[in-house]
């Protein structure tokens, strides 16, 4: 045994520690390890660009004016300096617990008029809004129907006196013949 470690056995204890408390972290992190990896901080959801439907798509029809173009698909997000006969729109979308989505569609013109466009396939707006539904679907419906004795819960309480329709609507004050017009009440 090393001399120093005979005047100081404190040194040699917490040297043992030590290698005990490294050899519990390492086994530490690979336990939780899954546990962390399910645990992730919220990230925040990022739209970027023109959603392009596919009932959009079909409305274009080569010899369009560009107005017609921009009415149907709106303005495009990268138009080119370089390619003014050229629009691209471009679509992504990012969300927390969703694969993200990204569509390109371009569109080409001769001059003022659409010659042809190309692109991803495009989803119709009712798929589009379906996939953003991140809401765990259960397969039942509950019952909208209430019982008798559910309906008896909200039952007017009987405290002797009688009302009926006759005595409601004569307790009301008259509703006005016509109200005043705006410029009076200058």
């Amino acid at each position: 045994m090393p001399a120093i470690l005979q005047r100081r056995p404190w040194l040699l204890a917490a040297a043992v520690a030590a290698t005990f408390c490294l050899g519990a972290c390492s086994g530490f992190s690979d336990r939780t390890r899954g546990a962390l990896t399910a645990i992730t901080p919220y990230k925040v959801e990022v739209v970027q660009g023109n959603f392009v439907s596919k009932e959009q798509v079909e409305a274009l029809k080569p010899g369009m004016s560009r107005q017609q173009v921009r009415e149907i698909l709106g303005t495009s997000l990268l138009t080119d300096v370089f390619h003014k006969d050229r629009w691209d729109y471009v679509f992504t979308i990012r969300r927390q617990g969703v694969d993200p989505q990204e569509r390109r569609l371009t569109v080409f013109f001769n001059g003022e008029l659409l010659d042809r466009f190309e692109g991803d396939p495009m989803p119709s707006e009712e798929e589009f809004v379906a996939t953003l539904d991140t809401r765990k679907k259960s397969g039942k419906v509950p019952p909208l129907e209430a019982s008798e004795e559910e309906l008896k819960k909200f039952a007017p309480k009987d405290d002797g006196k009688k009302v009926d329709a006759t005595t409601t609507a004569t307790s009301l004050p008259p509703l006005p013949a016509a109200y005043p017009p705006l410029e009076a009440a200058r």
